[in-house]
């Protein structure tokens, strides 16, 4: 039975697209796909990467949920994401109002803002140490100048410390989140706008009742990202604080690795691992379920 040519000519297509997607399958199978299986494996073990693996069932997560000090690093990256991820979307979205304007500068004033999110976390972490250094640090220096005479310990404080790490980490991500916003501002008709100024509508009103709507899609998209990676937070506890003090900005992420590369509980800390998975799925489950609410498409 012969074959149509068209059904021929779609086989090899399809084909084609399979052998262009191969490497990328074989890479996410490989890297991704069967390391996150063999995490759950281990979650269910006590591994110390030195001995065979002992079978403890469900003992790590039991321990895990009467563990206070798993109860703390919960609540410390829950802080974290509530601080985090509402100012830099605020802020976010300030500057890329005020840069979606015609001002002079406008080109050097999107990379600046853009450019602490292509640099290292590492190097940014470092300096942001030396400007809160209690005693020769930039910003405690300035607090002096204007007459304070006890500023915060800024990273020795378990009142100030996590504080710290959002401050730090909204300075660095605003500029994402402002190409994000920009791109949306874009996309706003401009007849809305001439059509509502028409109307008599002033400035808060075409912002309230023209950009927020026609920007909710891109905010949804920001509020998901902003939420998944703020719940990943590592880079900023390890090289600021290491976690301290008193485990004041000791995050799931960073106590996931202490537990693996520092005290070799591999099983316990692949039970977090799935943990933390769960959690982001939840949370980022119900976000996609209420933005029907306010997300607009049109």
């Amino acid at each position: 039975m012969a074959f149509h040519p068209n059904v021929r000519l779609r086989r090899r297509e399809i084909g084609a697209a399979y052998g262009f997607l191969l490497p990328n399958l074989i890479g996410f199978a490989v890297f991704t796909f069967f390391p996150v299986l063999a995490a759950l494996a281990i979650s269910f073990t006590d591994w110390d990467l030195l001995q065979a693996p002992r079978w403890v069932g469900l003992g790590n997560y039991r321990t895990l949920f009467t563990d206070p000090l798993f109860g703390q690093v919960l609540k410390n990256t829950a802080l974290y994401v509530l601080g985090t991820v509402p100012l830099q979307m605020a802020l976010a979205l300030g500057v890329a109002l005020a840069l979606n304007q015609r001002i002079p500068g406008q080109l050097f004033f999107r990379t600046a803002y853009f450019m602490p999110v292509v640099a290292s976390t590492v190097a940014v972490a470092l300096v942001w140490r030396w400007i809160f250094n209690y005693d020769f640090g930039l910003l405690n220096s300035f607090l002096y100048m204007i007459g304070v005479q006890d500023p915060p310990n800024w990273l020795g404080s378990t009142r100030w410390a996590l504080t710290s790490i959002i401050i730090m980490s909204v300075w660095q991500q605003v500029g994402y989140s402002m190409v994000l916003f920009l791109a949306g501002l874009q996309g706003v008709p401009q007849q809305l706008y001439e059509a509502a100024e028409i109307d008599g509508a002033g400035p808060t009103a075409r912002f309230v009742f023209i950009t927020l709507p026609m920007l909710s899609a891109t905010t949804f998209f920001v509020l998901v990202i902003g939420v998944i990676n703020s719940f990943q937070v590592f880079d900023q506890a390890l090289i600021m604080t290491q976690g301290g003090p008193a485990n004041a900005t000791n995050t799931i992420v960073f106590h996931i690795y202490r537990n693996a590369f520092q005290f070799f509980k591999m099983g316990y800390a692949s039970a977090m691992a799935w943990v933390l998975f769960a959690i982001i799925f939840v949370v980022t489950l119900l976000q996609f379920r209420y933005q029907r609410r306010w997300v607009n498409y049109d």
